[in-house]
């Protein structure tokens, strides 16, 4: 008969099993399919796997349903699968564990940041936990809860809450960081133990990310800060690409002397994580038989990390010629130019010189418009700055990077000159040519600004000191016309809060929609500049109404596009319509931004005519 988890805590060495994805795909199971449907398509895989862990010596395996809730299974297609394929998990773990080991019900982060960082609230957070938690209890014979992977304090801590209100089981919460032995947020292994401690939980601990030798230095910092019970269940090393293949290549022995170090160390419960194999189980479970933990060791304090001295830093670079006109409250004009499909940007450059000759105040680069596959805008903005000596505005969407590439590009940007930026959360791929691509949207345009805001400040992500801090000039967009007006002014409130310092509406036919607008965010007191988009035909007027989001175009408008059709007539007349628009909306705001069709940047010229 098992004794309970917690007693077995404090008087034994508890041996957690290791990594499922790796053995799955030894297996010949492929990483882009989802790990936890296999619960359900291919139970005697999972079943196998589980039985050669329980054989290599793991008191505790766990359920495969890391990544089984809501919002990671929609990724699948398979959001209505989530109880499900958790309640099939826990059948296989218990079925495998029978009357001598125990089944740790595993729950990992959703894969998408939460509020202010990203779109998903606490209250939403907490949903899908309950969900999944619910769904593992149902499936029957859990021993304990183990809450693993999160890199968020607050996102654990609502999983936390969530599985408590629903079971009394023994909580085991594991965090992750990164070689500089901080979460991407700048909290550190003491910060993470202190943080936990004081949460219904009965031990805490860091698993995946990194190797044993880091974890076993943030292992010493928390049990130097507390005495709960700990637990490490590092990565076998970092993976190296040997033949097209990822490779871990920490061996079992290599992992099985870390393991006594973190026993050693004051460590509880051991076990491995990404790249490891029953064979490294196997060789944890040898090393620490005979070995206990020791309740109260010499530690040495972890070196005090440099915090940044923020206020005293100031950037040496002037604000932009656009940024000035702003700030000064002077009427503004850009206009976009996309990056061309191919490499030849010759007439993107005689476009820009054009404009620049009629003194046109910069150029709106768009970054993968309709989530297409063009030339770099950042690379498009370099050679304007050189040929032309034109300023742009370079679109920068979350779409195709994760929180890493972002701070890197923007780094880099910033050293090349580009201060100007519009933060957009991006089209996702099914728009465009490429529905099949993977979207990363580690952040929304709302997160995006906040790194932003703290590079500005001297900082990254993580609070490390990046010395002289960037000075961007931050732009947002906003949907005048959105259906859903108050959470568009919602997060439009959000975007101001997070540091944006001009908003482009997008294109405006309806002056009664932008009148609203303007009158919900007065209040805001932040300068903005009217989408102008001249329609080339009725069936343009018709695509925008209809098949583009956000796009709004009244009856009567479309129904002048139709007495032209197509041609020169309806070109024409569409240059009336948006100079009919841009002379209503003149006195309500402080620029225009117009995006010609087809790269036709002379329409926007012919369009301005009206203030000149």
């Amino acid at each position: 008969m098992k004794k309970p988890f917690t007693e077995l805590l404090t008087d034994s060495i508890v041996v957690f099993d290791g990594a499922m994805g790796t053995v799955l795909y030894s297996k010949g199971i492929y990483i882009n399919q989802c790990f936890e449907h296999l619960n359900c398509t291919r139970p005697h895989l999972i079943s196998q796997i589980h039985r050669e862990y329980c054989e290599a010596g793991a008191d505790i395996i766990e359920t495969n349903t890391f990544g089984a809730n809501l919002i990671k299974l929609g990724q699948f297609g398979l959001a209505e699968k989530v109880r499900e394929i958790n309640m099939a998990g826990a059948q296989l773990a218990h079925a495998v564990a029978g009357k001598e080991k125990y089944v740790a019900a595993a729950i990992g982060p959703l894969g998408k940041p939460l509020e202010p960082y990203g779109t998903i609230s606490l209250d939403e957070a907490g949903s899908c936990f309950l969900e999944q938690a619910q769904a593992l209890i149902a499936g029957g014979g859990v021993d304990l809860f183990i809450l693993e992977t999160f890199s968020s304090v607050p996102e654990i801590l609502a999983a936390i809450a969530a599985v408590r209100s629903v079971s009394a089981l023994p909580i085991l919460a594991q965090m992750t960081v990164g070689e500089n032995q901080q979460t991407i947020y700048g909290e550190t292994p003491a910060m993470i133990v202190k943080e936990l401690e004081g949460q219904p939980v009965q031990a805490v601990g860091l698993n995946c990310s990194v190797g044993p030798a880091v974890i076993l230095e943030c292992m010493e910092q928390m049990r130097a800060a507390s005495q709960i019970p700990l637990s490490a269940q590092p990565n076998a090393g970092f993976p190296r690409q040997i033949e097209g293949r990822l490779i871990y290549l920490s061996t079992p022995e290599y992992m099985a002397e870390y393991a006594k170090r973190m026993i050693q160390t004051g460590v509880t419960i051991v076990g491995s994580c990404c790249g490891s194999m029953p064979a490294h189980t196997k060789a944890i479970r040898a090393a620490v038989k005979a070995l206990r933990p020791r309740q109260h060791v010499e530690i040495k304090e972890p070196v005090a990390r440099p915090q940044p001295h923020l206020a005293a830093v100031e950037p040496s670079a002037p604000p932009t010629a656009f940024a000035q006109k702003v700030r000064e409250g002077k009427f503004v004009v850009s206009v976009e130019i996309d990056p061309p499909w191919g490499t030849n940007p010759s007439s993107a450059v005689a476009a820009a010189r054009l404009l620049h000759e009629h003194q046109i105040d910069a150029i709106n680069i768009a970054d993968g418009p309709r989530a297409s596959a063009r030339m770099s805008p950042m690379a498009l903005a370099i050679l304007l700055k050189q040929e032309v000596g034109i300023e742009t505005i370079l679109h920068y969407c979350c779409r195709d990077r994760n929180i890493l590439g972002m701070q890197a590009d923007l780094l880099g940007a910033h050293a090349l000159g580009l201060h100007n930026l519009l933060l957009i959360t991006g089209d996702p791929p099914k728009l465009g040519d490429y529905p099949f691509a993977t979207a990363v949207f580690d952040v929304d345009s709302i997160g995006l600004l906040r790194i932003t805001q703290k590079l500005n400040r001297g900082c990254d992500l993580s609070d490390n000191p990046i010395g002289e801090p960037t000075c961007f000039f931050l732009g947002v967009g906003a949907n005048h016309g959105a259906i859903d007006l108050d959470e568009e002014v919602r997060r439009f409130e959000k975007k101001v809060e997070s540091g944006a310092e001009y908003v482009l509406t997008q294109p405006v036919f309806d002056i009664r929609l932008l009148e609203n607008f303007l009158k919900r965010i007065e209040a805001f007191h932040i300068p903005l500049l009217v989408g102008i988009l001249p329609l080339i035909s009725s069936r343009n007027a018709e695509f925008l109404h209809n098949e583009v989001p956000g796009m709004q175009i009244p009856d009567a408008i479309r129904e002048r596009m139709r007495q032209y059709g197509k041609g020169p007539r309806a070109q024409a007349e569409g240059i009336v319509i948006a100079q009919e628009v841009l002379r209503a909306a003149r006195p309500m705001v402080q620029g225009a931004y117009f995006m010609p069709p087809f790269g036709r940047v002379d329409t926007a010229l012919k369009i301005l005519e009206i203030l000149r």
